[in-house]
């Protein structure tokens, strides 16, 4: 959550040097998280959050308007805790990280389908996923009032735990000179590839339990469950409809639009015109991409990494 808000704060201060007042474009910023599965801290996560994003909004960047300093986010349920073993407890795992996500205050959700970690989500997992946020929105009663958790002793001590360790790490990054510089260093991708080991040697060692993978390994189903399979016909009609839309567009508009992006891209423009004027020109989400790959390149971890 730390390094999330250090990467928004870069994107507004970059916005402040262009001369753009922050109460112009603020209220329209929003986010999109990951939840997982400490059922808890994640509510306590978007409870911080939001008092860190005020905070830093108010104080640092000085915003006036009071939907400058609201965090408005959406939230994904995490794939990473989603299992190809027992695949059917992922369904538990995501209600319960969807239900963590409503008790901590999100605005949107949407939650990843019991049989990601196998294939592209069937209609039938894509339609369990559905009914479970129903279920959470029309069944619980969870939705009758705004931060239903707060004045749990342990909520509101997760939350300022949450709040200061955030809030030094935080610090850091901006002691090392911002989110960009961080993330150019390699300094962040390192303390986040630490703790996905740390993480995994846990699993390893049984030290944490995933059902299902390291504890409670039996299985009364030895069949697969069913898996997406892709339509080749639709495989064929996309790719004759992306060959009639190069055929029929004007080309020479579309060389100019990604020759404007290409210049935009190589020096000090904003390029958000320049995409915008490409896809008006019906360039491709390829072209768009290619163009800007050209000139910016990969991304390469840095060699501390």
């Amino acid at each position: 959550m730390a390094f999330a808000i250090a990467n928004a704060c870069a994107y507004v201060q970059a916005a402040l040097d262009r001369g753009v007042d922050v109460d112009e474009f603020a209220p329209k910023l929003s986010w999109i998280f990951n939840t997982h599965l400490d059922f808890f801290e994640e509510i306590a996560k978007y409870r911080a959050l939001r008092r860190m994003w005020a905070r830093i909004m108010r104080d640092r960047f000085g915003a006036r308007d009071a939907r400058s300093m609201t965090l408005r986010t959406h939230t994904q349920t995490g794939g990473s805790t989603l299992t190809a073993q027992q695949p059917e407890n992922n369904i538990v795992r995501a209600a319960v990280e969807a239900l963590a996500a409503v008790l901590g205050g999100v605005q949107s959700l949407a939650l990843s389908c019991y049989d990601e970690a196998l294939s592209i989500p069937t209609q039938k997992a894509q339609r369990i996923a559905v009914r479970t946020q129903q279920i959470i929105a029309e069944e619980i009663g969870v939705t009758g009032t705004v931060d239903p958790m707060a004045g749990s002793y342990y909520v509101e001590w997760l939350t300022d735990e949450l709040d200061r360790r955030a809030t030094q790490l935080y610090e850091e990054v901006e002691r090392r000179g911002g989110a960009v510089a961080c993330i150019e260093a390699g300094w962040m991708q390192q303390l986040i590839q630490d703790e996905a080991y740390r993480a995994e040697q846990a699993v390893a060692a049984g030290d944490k339990v995933i059902v299902g993978v390291n504890k409670y390994t039996e299985t009364e189903e030895p069949e697969p469950p069913l898996l997406f399979r892709p339509d080749e016909a639709a495989t064929a009609e996309q790719t004759a409809r992306l060959a009639a839309h190069k055929r029929d567009r004007d080309a020479a508009a579309v060389d100019v639009s990604l020759q404007a992006l290409r210049a935009a891209a190589e020096g000090d423009d904003d390029l958000m015109l320049a995409i915008l004027d490409a896809v008006r020109a019906e360039a491709t989400l390829g072209e768009i991409c290619g163009t800007m790959r050209a000139v910016f390149g990969d991304y390469h971890p840095p060699a501390s990494i």
